[in-house]
């Protein structure tokens, strides 16, 4: 009695499957309408040619960003500046306590003096014993120890203007000015700390220079080797080669107005992320862009000539499928499958499944099933302006 138990239960299965796709998709002859007409929206498929688009992840950095480093060590005197603001190329930033590096500069030129002093004394017995050894009134070795202790003492004067120009160079070392016009941040010191040595702050704080701003992103290895493939596919063409230009994504979604290009390449790629690290600038006219934010690099990637369009919101998924409903010119919904291609934005590229010219519907479609006569109202959808944001804004086919 078993196995007819089973056989009626998988029958009964197979039926109640059967009968849900039908209810769902629609099997054999248009079934009989009940109820009111639905009213759906419907826009129609149009064709045309739109660039693909990829995303990665970058963060930004000022075009130049300089540490400022106290270069030797001593306690902070002053800080004449306003953390977080425009300073100058030259603007006074820091000061340090001069006491020793003075004292420093005092004891160089001491030993200079004495230094000078003894040449002087030198000389004078080079000039004296120079006639005499002519004359035979001295002996030539009393020239000759004249002129070794004139040159020891020139060195002596050498060494101690060196020292005294490395006394002076430390001293204007405590005296920190701005090296660039740009954006100070928050000083990672304040006044009466020691500077200048471990474990004490060294770098004191960062400028950056913020009239443009400089985004790091990274592609995978794939990525770089297709496109790199292309650029030698295009080599040798009649086309001159342009910059390619990118767009920037902000953390709020809204896409930068100013586009952007890449500057260079790293090296090589990094053995233990399997990445190639790229660099781009993108102006900031008006100070928007931070150090230190976060945003999307986009790149047209590629152009699909002629590509199948239609809304991303008339577009369902019902059973790992992507689905849209047409209304045909009788006014009936029908069922079609997708086979997607990338997704624009709002827009969604089709490979096949719809016809440009074709009427689909983009809203209502909750409540339809294959076969149903509808009441189809058609819509305004801004497939040009879209395609044109694709773009930077600048047309579109």
């Amino acid at each position: 009695m078993n196995p007819p138990r089973r056989m009626h239960s998988a029958s009964l299965a197979c039926c109640l499957s059967i009968g849900i796709l039908c209810s769902v998709y629609g099997c054999g002859e248009q079934q009989q309408q009940s109820g009111p007409v639905p009213e759906v929206k419907v826009v129609p498929v149009v064709q045309k040619d739109v660039p693909v688009y990829r995303e990665w992840v970058g963060q930004m950095y000022g075009a130049v960003d300089i540490e400022i480093r106290a270069r030797v060590a001593g306690w902070l005197e002053s800080m004449d500046f306003r953390e977080g603001t425009e300073v100058k190329k030259g603007a006074l930033l820091y000061t340090v306590d001069q006491t020793e590096l003075r004292q420093a500069v005092a004891e160089a030129k001491g030993r200079l003096a004495q230094a000078q002093t003894l040449f002087a004394r030198a000389k004078t017995d080079v000039d004296r014993y120079t006639p005499l050894a002519a004359a035979g009134a001295v002996s030539a070795r009393d020239l000759e120890s004249a002129q070794a202790e004139y040159g020891a003492r020139k060195g002596e004067v050498d060494a101690a203007e060196a020292s005294l120009r490395l006394a002076e160079v430390n001293l204007s070392y405590a005296t920190i000015r701005a090296p660039i016009d740009g954006l100070i941040g928050i000083s990672a010191a304040r006044v009466g700390d020691f500077v200048g040595r471990p474990p004490n702050p060294v770098i004191l704080n960062t400028i950056s220079r913020v009239d443009s701003v400089h985004v790091r992103f990274s592609l995978t290895e794939q990525e770089y080797l297709e496109l790199a493939r292309r650029v030698i596919q295009t080599k040798g063409t009649e086309r001159p080669r342009q910059k390619a230009r990118l767009q920037l994504i902000l953390a709020d979604g809204s896409v930068y107005p100013e586009p952007g290009h890449v500057l260079y390449l790293q090296r090589q790629v990094d053995p233990a992320t399997g990445t190639l690290q790229l660099e781009a600038s993108f102006p900031n006219p008006d100070r928007l862009l931070r150090p230190g934010q976060f945003a999307k690099i986009r790149a047209a990637y590629e152009e699909r000539k002629g590509a199948v369009l239609v809304p991303a919101r008339a577009v369902s998924e019902v059973q790992g499928q992507s689905i849209v409903y047409a209304v045909d010119a009788n006014n009936m919904a029908q069922y079609r499958a997708l086979v997607p291609g990338p997704r624009l934005g709002a827009l969604q590229v089709v490979q096949s499944g719809v016809q440009p010219g074709e009427r689909v519907v983009i809203e209502g479609f909750q409540r339809l099933r294959p076969g149903m006569t509808v009441q189809a109202t058609g819509v305004e959808f801004p497939y040009d302006s879209l395609a044109a944001a694709l773009t930077g804004g600048r047309g579109g086919n």
